[in-house]
């Protein structure tokens, strides 16, 4: 792993290189994208860079790593590794890219960072990150194999057989390969890119979670509007697949990816593992695509769903939740409103809290929604004496948890 030499060095520059991650990462971005705009047509999304979503996951990954060198010397955050391998192959990112990555990342150190970059400091970062590097494209060329598809060929096209309105600003989209040939394997809970051409001609993509039974031919994903705030753009992606995009129509698709998914194991032992389902939003749609593959099991799985949400109406595919618990042979449900909920009898009212809950012994536990929300329960479920590594979670950004990942 990290030499002893360059382990010393960046002991001893973490604090300063963490300190401007932020400018170095806007630097290198705004840099990069000057010199090498194609990187925007298909690869980049321009509003994860508007809101800065883009620039904080690149400063997380990299501070991330580099302390998990330094403070596990000997092992490999494969944690970090996998969901950022997964998110790369998602958007078919190739070997090469590295290189271009690395010269302008470093480029944009060295001038922000001025003379503190001798050469040991730029050697022993340099280390770092062709570590990291290496490690990400050993694991995406897995990934690529075991998908089937080359490396940053990735697209296929899909028709969209039905269109249906989930709530007012929730739309899902149910769909088969247009080519014939059979479906990629997917497993439940994994997500898609979806990749669309915009007015001006850029091609954008954004990833959404498989939200049915990934077992057969057909695939749906659910999408919400989403609404700027803060300054920041509305959702290119999902303002287009709302307002234009009809059955009949055709959708560019990568294969499913993700390393937070359901476990199918041939042991019974294992396949008996209890489940907890924690969502919140529309944090709610990989964990319907959970319970439809252990309806589809007819699973014997104690199965536990938490959601939250604004209100009944805001809940996207509420009555089909409901209707796959109810095909569980122990299965059950419990629901939070912000608002009022008449129409839901037995849900509860305000925010989501686990007082009360009654968690099931060794389960498993997903947990999707709003990064706030997910921090709040999650630190809930420890102190419920849940272990961490039985709490599994996906999240675009800086991963604020690793440290205790292996607790």
């Amino acid at each position: 792993m990290l030499s002893a030499e360059s382990a010393t060095v960046v002991r001893a520059t973490l604090p300063a290189v963490a300190g401007a991650l932020d400018e170095i990462t806007t630097r290198f971005y705004d840099t990069m994208f000057r010199d090498r705009p194609e990187l925007l047509d298909g690869m980049f999304n321009r509003g994860n860079q508007a809101s800065g979503a883009q620039r904080r996951a690149l400063a997380g990954s990299v501070a991330g790593f580099a302390s998990a060198l330094l403070a596990h010397p000997d092992t490999r955050p494969d944690t970090l590794l996998d969901r950022i391998a997964h998110k790369h192959a998602a958007v078919g990112v190739t070997d090469d890219q590295y290189t271009i990555v690395h010269k302008y990342l470093f480029g944009a150190l060295a001038e922000v960072l001025g003379d503190a970059v001798t050469p040991d400091v730029a050697a022993a970062w340099d280390e770092v990150y062709w570590l990291m590097a290496g490690a990400l494209i050993s694991r995406e060329a897995r990934l690529y194999q075991d998908a089937g598809v080359e490396p940053g060929r990735i697209w296929r096209r899909w028709t969209v057989v039905e269109r249906r309105a989930e709530t007012p600003d929730v739309v899902s989209f149910v769909l088969r390969p247009a080519d014939g040939r059979p479906a990629p394997r997917a497993r439940a809970g994994q997500y898609v890119s979806v990749r669309v051409r915009m007015a001006d001609g850029v091609r954008q993509l954004r990833q959404y979670s498989l939200s049915s039974d990934p077992g057969g031919e057909l695939r749906r994903i659910t999408v919400k509007r989403v609404a700027g705030t803060a300054g920041t753009p509305d959702g290119e992606v999902s303002a287009l697949l709302h307002d234009q995009v009809r059955a009949g129509d055709e959708l560019t698709l990568s294969p499913p990816f993700g390393d937070v998914f359901l476990d199918e194991a041939a042991d019974p032992a294992d396949a008996a593992t209890p489940v907890v389902l924690v969502s919140a939003g529309i944090g709610g749609t990989p964990m319907v695509g959970i319970l439809a593959r252990l309806a589809a099991l007819s699973s014997p799985r104690t199965v536990l769903v938490l959601h939250a949400d604004r209100s009944p109406a805001a809940h996207a595919l509420r009555a089909e939740t409901r209707e796959l618990v109810a095909q569980l042979p122990d299965g059950r449900a419990v629901f939070w409103y912000e608002d009022s909920c008449p129409e839901e009898a037995d849900a509860r009212e305000g925010l989501m809290s686990l007082d009360g809950i009654e968690l099931p012994e060794d389960a498993t536990v997903f947990l999707c929604g709003p990064l706030p929300f997910m921090r709040g329960v999650r630190a809930e479920l420890l102190r419920a004496g849940v272990p961490a590594r039985r709490i599994r979670y996906e999240v675009f950004g800086p991963d604020l948890w690793l440290p205790d990942t292996t607790a």
